[in-house]
C-alpha cells in the first residue's frame, strides 16, 4: 500500500494557543444505550518539533482527565488558517508548575479537515463492488434488515478509506444516491478480515487525468460499531508503519 498524501508541516499551521479536540478510537456505551467516541477539549502549549506537541491535560467539569500514556487519538486543530487533523499517541504526562501537561506524538501526517468527517487514510487497495438489487434498495430505504443477494461484482480501487466511508475509482460511473455493496480485505495484527458493507454513493465524477475512469465517494450505511472501530484501528496501524518508514 502506498500513501498518496505527504501531509502538511505542523509548524506552519499549528501554533501555541490553538484549540484542539481529541477523539478516542473506541466508542463507549452511553446511558441512553447508544455508543459514542469520547471527546476531550484541550489547547496547544508548544510545538516542540514537526512530530511532537505539548498540550494542556484536558478537563471534564473541574476534574483533570488523565489520558493514558500510549493512548491513541484522532486530533482536530482549530486555527485561524482552517481546521486540521492527524492521529496522535500520548507519550508522557507531567506537571510544570501548576499546569498539567501531555506530550503527544504524531503517528500520521497532518491533513486539512472538514467537520464531521473521519480521518482519511490515503492508499491503493483492491476492492469489489456491486449495485444493490431492487429488493435490497427497498429494504435499505425502509431501514429494514435483509440478506444480501449473491450478484456479480466488478473491480475497483480504493484511494482512501476512513471509519465513515471510502473514495475509490473504477471504469464505469455509478449514480449519486444509489446504494451499493462493497467488498474489501484488511490485514491487521497478523490476521486478515473481509468486509462486506452496504454503502451509499455520495458523489461521482470522471477523472481528468484518466479518461474513462470515475472517482466515487461512498458513505458506509450498514456497518457495526465493532467493524467501524476495526477500520479506524487499521488506519492507526498503517499510519504508524508509514511514519516509521519515512523516518
Amino acid at each position: 500500500m502506498k500513501s498518496q498524501d505527504k501531509g502538511l508541516l505542523l509548524s506552519k499551521f499549528i501554533v501555541p494557543g490553538s484549540k484542539i479536540e481529541l477523539e478516542a478510537i473506541e466508542r463507549l456505551l452511553q446511558k441512553d444505550g447508544t455508543y459514542k467516541r469520547k471527546k476531550f477539549d484541550s489547547k496547544v502549549v508548544e510545538v516542540i518539533d514537526e512530530e511532537h506537541l505539548e498540550i494542556l491535560m484536558p478537563m471534564e467539569q473541574t476534574k483533570l482527565v488523565l489520558l493514558p500514556v500510549n493512548g491513541e487519538y484522532e486530533v482536530h486543530f482549530f486555527t485561524d488558517k482552517g481546521l486540521f487533523q492527524c492521529l496522535v499517541r500520548v507519550v508522557d504526562r507531567y506537571k510544570n508548575g501548576n499546569i498539567f501537561l501531555l506530550s503527544i506524538e504524531m503517528i500520521s501526517n497532518l491533513q486539512r479537515y472538514q467537520r464531521r468527517e473521519y480521518y482519511r487514510y490515503s492508499c491503493l487497495m483492491d476492492m469489489r463492488i456491486r449495485e444493490c438489487s431492487p429488493n435490497e434498495n427497498f429494504a435499505i430505504k425502509r431501514e429494514a434488515d435483509f440478506a444480501p443477494e449473491f450478484l456479480p461484482t466488478v473491480q475497483a480501487t480504493i484511494v482512501d478509506i476512513s471509519g465513515g466511508g471510502i473514495r475509490f475509482t473504477m471504469n464505469s460511473p455509478l449514480e449519486k444516491d444509489s446504494f451499493v455493496v462493497v467488498y474489501f480485505t484488511l490485514s491487521m495484527g497478523g490476521r486478515t478480515k473481509e468486509y462486506e458493507v452496504v454503502s451509499k454513493i455520495l458523489a461521482c465524477k470522471e477523472m481528468e487525468n484518466k479518461r474513462g475512469y470515475y472517482e466515487h465517494r461512498i458513505q458506509f450505511m450498514k456497518i457495526t460499531n465493532s467493524e467501524r472501530e476495526e477500520i479506524i484501528r487499521y488506519i492507526f496501524e498503517e499510519e504508524r508503519k508509514k511514519r516509521k518508514r519515512e523516518n
